[in-house]
Parts: structure tokens; C-alpha cells; sequence
């Protein structure tokens, strides 16, 4: 748009909706963006035989932000959790395979991207499992980003991720000790976050924790405070011309994340940017990231900015105030909210980045 454009952007903690070149009027253009959808109803779970794939159902959550998801899980909507599964060619109950789930980025399943990495990972004895966070929570692929990046939280993408686990746990053609977790921008914070040992306390305390995290190019500006991981390792993948992965930032998270007990793996591409397995054209997006910004989580585990809380003690826990809280913080951001970073296909990033993924489950899926 020319005078007035939508900003969005997501973190650990919160979505945010900025305008640019408003000076009056923007908070009733924050006000004006429409009601959350109402969650689909719930069906029953997927019964999984040694051959099941395709489209499976089974029970997640929507617990928004993080205060919701520690303090009072019991709060968090019951949602569908629905994804896509693919199995390898000999799968079995006498040959269980390793899994992967896939969290997709902001704006979903995109083209070139989550499919086509769960069909290399099938064609390399690895199952894949397409996580969909949007069609469960009402929000369906025809619907403005701005309503997907708002609609939905890493928090929520994160418990569909634990809920997968728990499902692919009951599938007999898959080790249920070989499962990991990878996700693209918005899905790899969720990957990334999933690390927290609270977290996954929390969400699948019954089974084992997953056995590996990827991060593909996942915005570092919101800071966990980890002090326990699970112990699994992490390989992030990260950009030399991506602007909205602060790599300074991305260093200090997996610091973080190396002291409170994972290895941590990190590959730089000097000269690629974001989506760099997309279909679309490298170019500079009109979408937005944060800059300049760190946001921390208090002892409540509610996310500041300069100590300030983005939400206010004593909020209600459900997914309408949560989502209109989100929209109505853009004025503590200020000028940390940027737009336009690089984006699209590269064609060196994306072979390199495959095999090295798969050079690294390989190592960490043997038997």
C-alpha cells in the first residue's frame, strides 16, 4: 500500500500490529481488524495402523502466549491438531522409521518449501509429518496474512508440535525414539522454543522429549530464558543478507541454549536471504521483522520491552483478549519494527542446506 501499510510480526511472546505514516486514526485500524475464528470443532482422533498416512487428526491446544502455557495450561482452548503424513517406501511395524514434524513459517505451507522437504526426508527413509496451524483454528489459506501472523502464535505452533509427537508415538511404522522437530522462520522460533524443558513439562511429559530441533532462518529477537533444555541438539540455518535474522542476536540465543545443556550447530549462508527453498523470486518483501528490540520474559513469564510488560497482570487466559492484547502493543515497539529483508529462492542455499540437514539426521538418527 502507499500511505498506510500493515507491519506485523511475531515472537516467542507476541504478534504485533504496527502502521507506517499514520498520524491519527491507527488504533482504529488495530480495532477494526476482525474477531478471531472460532476453533473448528473437534473429531476424533486418527487411528493409526503401521501404514497410515495422509491427513491425521489428533488433540493439541491453543494456549497463545507463553504465561498461558507454563501457569495455567488447563486454560489453553482444546484444538484439533491436523498435519499430513508421509511415509517411507518399506515403512512397517517391523521396520519403524525415524520421524520429522515440520512447522511451517507465518504464511503457511508455501510453495517449494514444507512439502518438498517432507518428500526429501521420505526419500531418505525419514517419515514427515506437515503440521497445519491455521484450517484447526479456523483461518484458512484465502484469509490476509495479517489475520494468519495474528491468529496464531508460536505458543500454538509449539503445542501442535508436542501434540504430533505424542501422536507419531502411538504409530507403529515410527520409532517413537527417533522423532524430531524442524520449522521455517515463525516454525523454527517454535522448534527453537520447544528446546525449553518447562516447556515440554508442560505439553508431552509422558514421552521422550524430541530427539533433534532445526531451525531454518527462525527471528532471534525474542529472548527464552532457558535454563534447562531437554538435551537434544539443535542446528540452526541462518543468512548473511537475511535482515530479519539478527545474527548477533541468533549467537547470544544459542549461547543460551548451549549453557543450559544442547549442542548447538550453526550453519551461515553469506550471501542468501529468507525463504531461500520458496518458489518466488529473490526480492525485497514488503513484510516486516524487528530490529533494534529485545524482548525478555519476566519472572510471570509475560514478555517485556525495556521492563515494561506487553501484557497486563492479571489478563484473561483465553485466545480473544490474548489476540487483541497483540494487536494493541505496536506502541511499545516503536522503531524496532522494520520492513523489508531479502527473500526467495537460491538455488546454492537450498542444496547445501538439504544436504547438510540430512547429513545431520542421518548422524542423529542412528539406530
Amino acid at each position: 500500500m502507499q500511505s498506510i501499510f500493515y507491519r506485523t510480526w511475531s515472537s516467542l511472546a507476541v504478534g504485533v500490529l504496527c502502521l507506517n505514516g499514520v498520524s491519527v486514526g491507527a488504533q482504529s485500524l488495530f480495532d477494526a481488524l476482525p474477531p478471531l475464528p472460532k476453533v473448528i470443532p473437534m473429531m476424533p482422533p486418527t487411528e493409526l495402523h503401521s501404514d497410515t498416512q495422509g491427513e491425521i487428526r489428533f488433540k493439541s491446544s491453543s494456549p497463545y502466549d507463553l504465561d498461558v502455557l507454563l501457569n495455567q495450561p488447563g486454560k489453553a482452548e482444546v484444538t484439533m491438531g491436523i498435519g499430513k503424513l508421509l511415509l517411507p517406501q518399506g515403512a512397517s511395524d517391523k521396520k519403524p522409521v525415524p520421524a520429522m514434524v515440520i512447522l511451517p513459517g507465518g504464511a503457511g505451507v508455501i510453495p517449494g518449501r514444507e512439502n518438498e522437504t517432507a518428500q526429501a526426508l521420505a526419500d531418505n527413509g525419514i517419515a514427515a509429518l506437515v503440521i497445519d496451524s491455521f484450517k484447526p483454528r479456523g483461518i484458512s489459506e484465502e484469509m490476509p496474512y495479517v489475520l494468519k501472523i495474528m491468529g496464531t502464535s508460536e505458543f500454538d505452533a509449539v503445542a501442535d508440535a508436542y501434540a504430533a509427537l505424542k501422536a507419531l508415538n502411538k504409530h507403529p511404522a515410527i520409532d517413537a525414539r527417533r522423532i524430531g522437530v524442524m520449522g521455517f522462520s515463525k516454525g523454527g522460533i517454535a522448534a527453537r522454543m520447544g528446546m525449553d524443558e518447562r516447556i515440554r513439562g508442560k505439553l508431552a511429559p509422558a514421552v521422550a522429549p524430541f530427539a533433534v530441533h532445526v531451525d531454518f532462518y527462525g527471528p532471534c529477537y525474542a529472548l527464552m530464558q532457558t535454563r534447562k533444555t531437554t538435551g537434544a541438539p539443535l542446528l540452526s540455518f541462518r543468512a548473511g543478507e537475511d535482515a530479519s535474522n539478527d545474527l548477533v542476536a541468533c549467537a547470544q540465543q544459542e549461547k543460551v541454549l548451549r549453557e543450559a545443556g544442547s549442542d548447538v550447530s550453526t550453519v551461515v549462508y553469506a550471501k542468501a536471504g529468507h525463504d531461500w527453498e520458496s518458489n518466488k523470486p529473490r526480492a525485497m518483501t514488503d513484510r516486516p521483522y524487528l530490529a533494534g528490540c529485545t524482548i525478555e520474559f519476566n519472572d510471570k513469564d509475560f514478555p517485556t520491552v525495556n521492563g515494561k510488560s506487553l501484557i497486563p497482570t492479571g489478563a484473561s487466559a483465553d485466545r480473544q483478549t490474548r489476540y487483541q492484547i497483540r494487536v494493541q502493543s505496536g506502541k511499545a515497539l516503536g522503531d524496532c519494527v522494520k520492513v523489508g529483508y531479502i527473500s526467495g529462492r537460491d538455488e546454492t542455499a537450498r542444496s547445501l542446506a538439504g544436504k547438510q540437514l540430512l547429513q545431520f539426521l542421518k548422524v542423529k538418527f542412528e539406530p
